[in-house]
């Protein structure tokens, strides 16, 4: 196998003979995908460098990988002996790679990227910028011409998602669609996010971790529906029930053809944020192309009650998992050698245990001390540590059943907690529950709610930097959109059926980090004369450590809301539990 070193230098090879003096390598693949199949991994492929985010540039003289802070110590570990430099995101010194860019390179000199793996709204303003800079950027796949051995793309079959948990057929989210075309007058609709393709078509895959989505395109007109996807991937069971739901099935890289076989006048209908510079290429200059939000992404973030009910369900059985594993690690920590790696492990067992479990829905966040502070901490080998009977241990963690997502984290004290510790835990926690408690009118966006998860630590000179909750999907992504709730403005509502995470935090440098973290469900709540008014109801299952707890900062209101919620807790869950189990959770649940 080549090493790191022999393939950038064939890389620069290949930029030679292609007058390219620079090439930019994403962490992307063609869907814009959170996860990625190992196809795609071309990044990784490159620079030894396997963190979720990062972005190497290459020139014929320096190399050099962006990533941001959860990824600089193990950067600099697998970047060692490959000639490739780390460039820390976020630190003030640090330039952004298209400064870099500009200072290297000569003016009217070209970077190469593969536009598959940008979005076209991505492509359009890295084009501007550069171009700005006297910086010419071109489409080529170099990538492409010199990995040897390249992992073949998935070929495992997909499967079709049972109406059962699905709760609306696809031919009728189809007939919802369309109707959404004519209003913005389109006559083709091209979609390329997978989570989009599976929720339309009540399909789903094992193409890559976590999401169970499968590779494919998508193409909906008027008149039809074409999905493009690998024929292996096609049984006679799932062609028979695309065929029923009005859904034809075209080879995975003849999208590229159908869209130049597009008449004239037509009207395509993108999603610029998402589909790749390629896909847009493809589709001739004589249509009119829109580029807006995906009608696909608004329609599935609005949950059905089916959806909704088995989110309840999944919640029941998550909740019972995380019940055995905070008992085993309360019982095991002083006897045994409990490491994050392995108490990620033996969570993932736990939630094994329960019917229609499928996967994680991300890596899990197992932060012991110091790690707890990194707010996307993932353990490796390198990294990982021994849990002590001693301060804060952060679990962000969650499960794919067939009838749900699941995310939650809690953080516990694995001692006696300090005076900073419970008042620290306790300002995240009043934001947690003001803003599971939050009642607005309709039309209010996520941006508008922010405040009240981070008033009780403004108050006292405490913040934290990353969102205060995502969107979440029905058996498929665990972070969507268009929803969410931080401080950035974003202009899509919160609507009735969307589900979405409040999970404000609070992180000491190395000492430790703190995080909240509740599934909750937007609810209608009343209408006055002053207008319809929503909720959320609070759909995650698991109590909070009370030992972290400083009693005297809680209003006889969040006291309330406690006891009511883990009252609910107890109901929900003893029934599912031993009698040891059904005790260790009542002691959990006693009232404040």
């Amino acid at each position: 196998m080549q090493n790191i070193q022999e393939r950038i230098s064939a890389l620069r090879n290949e930029m030679k003979i292609n007058d390219i003096a620079a090439c930019i390598i994403p962490s992307s693949d063609p869907h814009a995908s959170e996860y990625i199949a190992d196809y795609w991994k071309e990044r990784e492929w490159i620079s030894g460098f396997n963190g979720s985010a990062g972005t190497v540039v290459i020139t014929q003289t320096r190399a050099a990988l962006w990533t941001d802070s959860r990824y600089f110590l193990q950067a600099e570990n697998q970047l060692k002996g490959s000639g490739i430099e780390l460039m820390k995101e976020g630190l003030p010194e640090t330039l952004s790679w298209t400064d870099w860019l500009a200072e290297e390179l000569k003016n009217s000199e070209k970077v190469g990227i593969n536009t598959q793996m940008f979005s076209y709204n991505t492509f359009n303003r890295l084009k501007n910028e550069l171009e700005k800079k006297g910086i010419l950027m071109i489409s080529v796949d170099l990538i492409g011409k010199i990995w040897k051995n390249r992992p073949a793309l998935p070929s495992q079959p997909f499967y079709i998602y049972d109406i059962r948990f699905a709760g609306e057929t696809a031919s009728n989210k189809l007939a919802s669609l369309r109707e959404q075309m004519k209003k913005n007058q389109a006559d083709t609709f091209v979609i390329s996010a997978l989570d989009e393709i599976a929720w339309l078509f009540n399909i789903r895959g094992n193409d890559v971790d976590f999401n169970p989505v499968v590779i494919a395109y998508a193409m909906v007109e008027l008149d039809k529906a074409i999905l493009f996807v690998d024929p292996k991937k096609v049984t006679d069971k799932s062609a028979a029930f695309l065929q029923e739901q009005g859904i034809t099935i075209e080879p995975y890289n003849d999208i590229y053809l159908q869209l130049n076989k597009l008449s004239a006048n037509k009207r395509i209908w993108i999603d610029g944020s998402k589909l790749n510079a390629a896909l847009y290429e493809a589709i001739p200059s004589h249509c009119t192309v829109i580029n807006s939000m995906s009608p696909v992404l608004k329609m599935k973030s609005v949950k059905n009650k089916i959806e909704l009910e088995g989110t309840r369900q999944a919640m029941i059985r998550d909740g019972v998992a995380l019940v055995k594993f905070f008992k085993w690690l309360e019982e095991n920590l002083l006897s045994t050698e409990i490491s994050e790696i392995s108490a990620a492990e033996k969570l993932l067992e736990f939630r094994q245990q329960q019917d229609n479990f499928v996967s994680e829905s991300f890596d899990t966040i197992c932060g012991y001390a110091g790690h707890g502070a990194i707010v996307h901490y993932h353990a490796e080998p390198e990294t990982d540590v021994v849990l002590k009977p001693e301060n804060l241990l952060l679990v962000d963690s969650g499960g794919q059943y067939f009838d749900g997502t699941t995310d939650i984290t809690r953080t516990i004290a694995l001692g006696i907690p300090t005076q900073q510790q419970k008042t620290d835990y306790t300002l995240v926690l009043k934001g947690h529950i003001a803003l599971a408690k939050a009642k607005f009118p309709t039309n209010t966006r996520g941006s508008q709610l922010d405040i009240l998860a981070h008033k009780w630590l403004w108050d006292n000179g405490l913040n934290y930097g990353h969102g205060t909750g995502h969107g979440v999907g029905h058996f498929l992504c665990v972070h969507e959109g268009p929803q969410n709730i931080r401080m950035d403005e974003n202009p899509a509502v919160l609507l009735p059926g969307m589900i979405v995470s409040d999970e404000p935090g609070l992180y000491r440098t190395n000492a430790y980090g703190i995080r909240i973290e509740n599934l909750v469900h937007v609810v209608e709540d009343e209408k006055t004369e002053f207008g319809d008014f929503l909720c959320f109801e609070t759909l995650t299952l698991f109590p909070y450590d009370h030992s972290l707890i400083e009693l005297s900062m809680l209003t006889e209101d969040e006291i309330n809301w406690m006891n009511s919620y883990q009252k609910k807790v107890l109901e929900k869950l003893s029934p599912y539990l031993n009698e040891e189990e059904k005790h260790w959770l009542q002691k959990k649940c006693v009232s404040l």
